[in-house]
């Protein structure tokens, strides 16, 4: 079996995928990316930072990516999200304008890091875990996206009840792995500046996923973040 640091309960959950073919030429993929000198983001450590901060019995929504951020300092392991110190990217500046529309008391905080909500029960899975620097979309197509995918199947599988948070063709394209008789999805259109006046704002995710939420008698999710 692959060798992977990742919390407790999320190994039990995947322990059959980290011995799968796939995923362990994903891990020599990766280290040949290394070897051959090219940074990886984010670091090593931090690949599986979603799993860690938000165990397996714990997660109640699921919000999801694409691809980590490939810019220096950014992508610390859990989706839309930066660590603190570093400019908002686009997608997330957009994600914090429709909160603050949306949600009562709501104001835009200086830091990105969304580790509150990730504390909360609201797992921030990117479809695909690393990226090369400065090169969106380079691991793509490598084995993330199928273990990622069993992630979303084990998650509709053994859990009732989550909010599953879909923006963007994408995201939506995994809707199929889905079961909606045990689980609501709240979709719209990605939050980018590409897309985000053609129907991300206004479309009120957050608090729909509350409203899902507390309908099936769970603790909403305090979407405020810290102001630094």
């Amino acid at each position: 079996m692959t060798a992977v640091k990742i919390e407790a309960s999320w190994k039990q959950v995947l322990s059959k995928e980290f011995e799968k073919s796939y995923f362990t030429n994903l891990v020599e993929f990766i280290k040949q990316e290394k070897a051959a000198g090219q940074l990886i983001y984010p670091p090593g450590n931090q690949i599986f930072a979603a799993f860690d901060a938000t165990p397996f019995e714990a997660v109640k929504v699921v919000i999801l990516g694409q691809d980590p951020y490939h810019g220096p300092g950014q992508a610390h392991g859990l989706c839309f999200s930066v660590n603190n110190g570093i400019a908002h990217p686009p997608s997330l500046q957009n994600i914090f304008k429709e909160l603050s529309t949306e949600v009562p008391g709501f104001r835009i905080p200086q830091s990105g890091n969304l580790s509150k909500w990730a504390n909360q029960g609201v797992l921030l899975l990117n479809a695909t875990l690393t990226v090369r620097a400065g090169q969106a979309g380079s691991h793509q197509k490598k084995g993330w996206e199928t273990f990622t995918d069993a992630v979303i199947s084990a998650l509709s599988e053994q859990k009732e009840n989550l909010v599953f948070i879909l923006w963007g063709a994408y995201a939506k394209s995994k809707a199929s792995l889905i079961d909606t008789s045990k689980h609501a999805i709240v979709s719209s259109v990605h939050p980018s500046p590409l897309s985000a006046y053609n129907g991300f704002f206004g479309s009120r995710p957050f608090s729909k996923t509350n409203e899902e939420l507390q309908r099936r008698g769970i603790a909403p999710i305090d979407w405020n973040l810290k102001i630094d």
